[in-house]
């Protein structure tokens, strides 16, 4: 991916899976396999062992990594999944909201 389209702390929406439709906050971004992990999204359950930190162990439910062709970013304007664009504002460069319209900057 040439272009940053998905940076961490940015809030996604699901559009594949069994999360679709679902938002969350991203928690971080692994350019290198096109994963992100996401808060809330793509649950999965994990065995944790006994130990000192987690004397009872069990199950848990963690966050996997969801793949970033899976997710858009999500305009609070428009309530959907958006595309970006890049403009300028004054001397730095911004993703906006490319929805006829919407002007929403999430570079803030």
């Amino acid at each position: 991916m040439s272009v940053a389209t998905i940076k961490k702390n940015d809030t996604v929406i699901c559009t594949r899976g069994i999360s679709a439709g679902k938002t969350g906050k991203v928690l971080a971004v692994d350019r290198t396999k096109g994963r992100a992990l996401v808060e809330g999204l793509n649950l999965v359950k994990k065995a944790l062992r006994k130990s000192q930190d987690n004397p009872q162990g069990g199950i848990v439910d963690k966050e996997a990594s969801i793949a970033l062709a899976n997710v858009r970013p999500f305009c609070p304007e428009c309530k959907r999944g958006v595309r970006l664009r890049r403009r300028l504002d004054g001397d730095r460069r911004v993703r906006v909201c490319s929805s006829a319209g919407c002007k929403h900057v999430f570079d803030r």
